[in-house]
């Protein structure tokens, strides 16, 4: 079973400064991602490997949980302590967080709605 973290406790965690992974492509990433998230598309993980530190919790985001499950039974395989954010980027949109555009992480603080990335 692959570990996953809820919104609330992933939330809190972000707002600690949390190193965020967002595995979906890069056109959903542009659309709308967390704030901070780092973009590793899924198939494009193991080029992104070297820059993950493995002194750190990596929290692994998609758009439901999905990818992130896999890209976190991945991880762990390889010694990170990772684990897969429970309703990925749409739950956290749901929930009126902020979500940050483009291809750079961002530190964006608007709130999103439930249309913009999907």
């Amino acid at each position: 079973m692959v570990p996953e973290i809820d919104q609330r406790t992933f939330a809190a965690a972000h707002a600690a400064g949390a190193l965020v992974l967002d595995v979906r492509d890069r056109g959903e990433y542009r659309a709308g991602h967390v704030p901070g998230a780092r973009s590793a598309p899924l198939p494009d993980l193991p080029l992104a490997l070297a820059a993950l530190p493995k002194d750190r919790p990596v929290h692994v985001i998609c758009q439901s949980g999905g990818r992130s499950a896999q890209a976190t039974a991945l991880l762990r395989d390889l010694g990170h302590d990772a684990r897969s954010v429970s309703g990925g980027t749409a739950a956290w949109i749901d929930a009126g967080r902020p979500t940050v555009t483009g291809d750079e992480p961002g530190t964006s603080t608007a709130p999103a709605t439930s249309g913009e990335t999907r």
